[in-house]
């Protein structure tokens, strides 16, 4: 994660270097070939969440990770605490000093959303044209998935796409 950041940042500001993009594109391929999830449990519930929103609004699966991914995981966060505490701590360099487990992981949280708008990734869903009365279809379209932090239920999922608009 702290590869992409990095490169993504020189990206942004370069986007013809060619080692900043390839590098974006080997940790996307170490992230997707499931190599970095042996041994754990893995929780792909967000991609669950996007490719629902992509089947109503027919944007792409990354636009659709951006829109909801914060709102996932804000709402998850609490199952899983300490990882989210470890993510604050080695990707975004939070200090704990003097600060509670939830205090760090959203901070940790409040920094990846300042990186994606540094981006300017797609921040909600409706910016891609979902609308509230689009909500239920999004429920509806959404395959849940066990092996996360919690498995969700269709009327989480509905608040998280609500969070999400």
């Amino acid at each position: 994660m702290r590869s992409l950041i990095h490169s993504s940042r020189i990206a942004r500001k370069n986007p013809n270097d060619y080692e900043a993009r390839s590098n974006i594109m080997w940790t996307a391929t170490w992230a997707l070939n499931t190599l970095v999830e042996k041994g754990k449990s893995t929780d792909w519930m967000v991609h669950m969440l996007g490719q629902a929103v992509g089947a109503i609004t027919n944007a792409t699966h990354g636009m659709t990770l951006s829109a909801v991914s914060l709102p996932y995981y804000r709402y998850i966060m609490k199952y899983g605490l300490n990882k989210f505490v470890r993510f604050a701590k080695n990707v975004w360099n939070i200090d704990d000093t003097n600060r509670s487990k939830e205090e760090v992981a959203s901070l940790g949280l409040e920094a990846m959303e300042a990186w994606m708008n540094e981006l300017g990734l797609i921040m909600n869903i409706s910016e891609l044209g979902a609308t509230r009365e689009m909500v239920d279809d999004l429920v509806n379209a959404t395959i849940i998935l066990e092996g996360g932090y919690k498995l969700l239920n269709k009327e989480e999922i509905k608040e998280i796409f609500i969070k999400s608009l």
